[in-house]
């Protein structure tokens, strides 16, 4: 329960969805299906031990998802008041805790393979990818990914799990934990930087245990 507890305060979304009608075009489904699959595999890979599997689970996910977007999207306003150095120190400390949130959360959940459903368009280069991971005990897990277009480029930027039920995305909660840390504390960067390497250390501590 702990474990779900906590993903269900980092999860959340970097702008809640307004669905239209239009279909993301077949790139951006090929894109996910892709990137996805690789995600998938690295933690199916039983020739991994756990610290391979999760080196190569983390330079998936850096790739596959814009860390410095999300990171920004959770302390808002600060993210234009905090040092360079402060903001630097922050998104490693956000990275290397939210990887791990992934890992745990995704990792439950090990899977066949990863099937695209349909997508929307929330604009020309806003697109939410709905996806499936299949699973052979039947109990499959629906996954959605946003997806921005950039130069021509593709990036995940959000992520949403179904548990029991209720589509969990990445991001709102915690930016409110986040912003309310920060309120309090008059802006300060260290005791934002300390609860997340708090909240790393304990994620670490029930994962060895």
């Amino acid at each position: 329960m702990k474990r779900r507890h906590r993903f269900l305060a980092f999860a959340g979304a970097a702008m809640l969805m307004t669905v239209t009608s239009a279909h993301a075009d077949a790139k951006t489904e090929a894109y996910v299906q892709e990137n996805a699959s690789e995600v998938l595999a690295s933690l199916n890979d039983p020739t991994l031990d756990a610290d391979e599997r999760t080196e190569k689970f983390n330079t998936y996910m850096d790739e596959f998802t814009d860390m410095t977007a999300v990171s920004n999207f959770a302390i808002g306003k600060y993210a234009r008041r905090f040092s360079e150095d402060e903001l630097a120190r922050y998104r490693k400390v956000f990275r290397e805790y939210a990887l791990a949130v992934y890992e745990n959360e995704l990792d439950a959940y090990r899977g066949e393979s990863v099937v695209v459903k349909d997508s929307v368009d929330r604009s020309p280069t806003d697109s939410i990818v709905n996806t499936v991971i299949k699973r052979q005990d039947g109990k499959d897990m629906d996954v959605r990914w946003r997806v921005l277009t950039r130069d021509g480029e593709y990036q995940v930027v959000d992520v949403a799990l179904n548990l029991d039920g209720n589509l969990i995305w990445l991001a709102i909660e915690q930016r409110a934990q986040f912003l309310a840390l920060l309120d309090r504390s008059n802006g300060s960067a260290e005791a934002l930087i300390e609860k997340i390497e708090s909240m790393k250390r304990n994620l670490e501590s029930e994962k060895r245990s």
